[in-house]
């Protein structure tokens, strides 16, 4: 049968649509990159309080009172809200809370001989400059209790290797070093009021475990710091709130609990740390290979079920550190990588922790030294001179989530509702780190799009999403570095060029179609919609 030739704009058409469908299947991910989500809006879910944004880990004490770590506070605050930060040093000699000697030769002579003595002073200068500036900026202490002072030390020469030196030693008299407690609190309450007082933490030392602290055995030892300083401080005010043990990887909190109870000791909350680097054989005594994306959570379940069982079961559990590293890896915290790691995180940990207490909210930091360059796998969510990081950006973008979580089946996906209504979902492609070594390392992030097809229902009529991306592309500081060559000092214009190439993407506007919506996450994206 003969036919009658296609007329040539049909041939250009079929052509066209054939190059654009091969085009397509390309580009598509592959099979099993795709993930489907089904909610409804309207569903039954679980309270959703926000654990990972109330409280962040920042640079010892004394930097409270630099201009440049005031300026990121008041940055994170706006970008999350949080309301208390964790600080080391607070007792430190830089601060110069405690001396003994007379009064009026300590401060005016010291180099008279006549002025020693057994008698503590006290001088609280620093003390409420530090507490003043960050209850002026809406945020509360989170008091960690140490290090230990020169003139209080048991060992002047038991100093940490920080770049400061902190001493953690314990103290040579535990009269003094109780009056000192008691002292400190009575200021706090004088000139704070104890309403506002009680609403502090106050955790007893940092990380007694390891080599912050040198009592021998370390355990048995820390537990006399702690009885001394719980009671003394509730001798004060049975308000003040007091915990511990404070430990590095999720150590030693079954024993702790253990101890107060038997002896009878105040304890109001329990806190320990944890890193996505520490390993099985730390934090679980094991040969377990735990990946980064896992360690912190699987920790956090493990110190949730220790408090369960223990004589405390409903205490408040505070993870009073935690990130990706405890290393500088430029590869980890200063890039997009951050973003599915912390939602991951959120997903994997929520409802088994009270709060947890990002180390840290900025790069004022000295604990290696003066910072050399602004990019060198500081903690930090703002880089030196106030640019922000791809983690700052995952933390404003998981901010939006709502405190009611909706049931979902994908490990790559939270859902959430507002008590206005609004749907806030957060969904990622999570990938490794590009290089796990402190040196930086230039690559793309290994792994395939994902595609994600959602199917919302119980939606309002003509419901629109707004969409906000983290990844390569979308909110990174470290490409705009990157092509500057990483300059170690960058110029001022550099700087510039940097604090508005790390802002948050302005977010696209997307309509559903019956409830439906495509997305494609590149390895190591984040993205979180908005539906009303």
């Amino acid at each position: 049968m003969k036919t009658k030739p296609m007329p040539w704009r049909v041939v250009l058409g079929l052509l066209a649509a054939c190059l654009f469908a091969l085009g397509a299947a390309q580009a598509a991910p592959a099979a099993g990159d795709s993930v489907r989500v089904h909610v409804d809006a309207k569903a039954p879910g679980t309270p959703f309080p926000h654990f990972w944004e109330q409280m962040f880990g920042s640079g010892r004490a004394s930097l409270a009172l630099r201009d440049d770590y005031r300026k990121d506070l008041v940055e994170v605050k706006q970008a999350t809200g949080f309301g208390y930060v964790r600080f080391h040093g607070i007792l430190d000699d830089d601060v110069g809370l405690f001396q003994l000697g007379k009064a009026d030769k300590v401060f005016y002579n010291a180099a008279d001989k006549s002025a020693a003595s057994d008698q503590p002073v006290y001088n609280f200068s620093y003390v409420d400059q530090i507490y003043d500036g960050l209850l002026e900026r809406g945020v509360r202490p989170f008091v960690e209790l140490g290090f230990m002072p020169k003139d209080l030390s048991s060992d002047p020469k038991a100093l940490q290797d920080f770049w400061y030196h902190p001493n953690v030693a314990p103290p040579k008299d535990y009269a003094l070093w109780d009056g000192m407690i008691r002292a400190f609190a009575q200021h706090l309450i004088a000139r704070y009021g104890i309403a506002e007082v009680s609403k502090w933490y106050f955790e007893v030392w940092n990380e007694p475990n390891i080599g912050f602290w040198a009592g021998n055995p370390k355990m048995p030892t820390y537990y006399t710091l702690y009885d001394h300083t719980a009671r003394a401080l509730k001798s004060v005010s049975p308000r003040l709130r007091v915990g511990g043990p404070a430990t590095a990887q999720a150590a030693e909190v079954a024993d702790f609990l253990k101890h107060v109870h038997e002896a009878n000791v105040p304890v109001d909350f329990v806190s320990t740390h944890v890193y996505g680097d520490d390993t099985a054989d730390n934090v679980f005594h094991t040969d377990e290979k735990i990946p980064r994306r896992d360690m912190v959570c699987r920790a956090v379940d493990k110190v949730h079920k220790e408090v369960l069982a223990s004589p405390y079961p409903k205490l408040p559990f505070i993870m009073s550190e935690y990130n990706a590293s405890y290393a500088n890896l430029p590869n980890v915290t200063d890039t997009v990588y951050m973003g599915p790691w912390l939602a991951n995180t959120i997903r994997a940990c929520a409802g088994k922790v009270d709060a947890m207490s990002y180390w840290t909210f900025s790069d004022v930091f000295e604990e290696q030294g003066v910072v050399r360059t602004p990019f060198y796998g500081g903690f930090g969510l703002i880089a030196e001179d106030n640019i922000p990081k791809p983690s700052f950006n995952a933390f404003a973008m998981l901010h939006k989530l709502g405190d009611v979580r909706l049931p979902v089946s994908s490990d790559s996906a939270l859902v959430t509702r507002r008590a206005d209504g609004t749907l806030v979902l957060a969904l990622w492609n999570y990938a490794p780190p590009v290089g796990d070594t402190a040196s930086y390392t230039v690559g793309r992030p290994k792994g395939e799009v994902k595609h994600f097809e959602l199917d919302l229902s119980s939606l309002p009529a003509n419901a629109k999403a707004q969409v906000w991306r983290l990844d390569e592309a979308h909110g990174n500081v470290i490409a705009a570095f990157d092509k500057m060559g990483r300059p170690a000092f960058p110029s001022r214009e550099q700087i510039r060029q940097l604090r508005a190439a790390g802002r948050m993407v302005a977010p696209e506007r997307l309509a559903l179609h019956d409830g439906k919506l495509g997305l494609d996450i590149p390895p190591q994206g984040l993205v979180v919609i908005e539906v009303h």
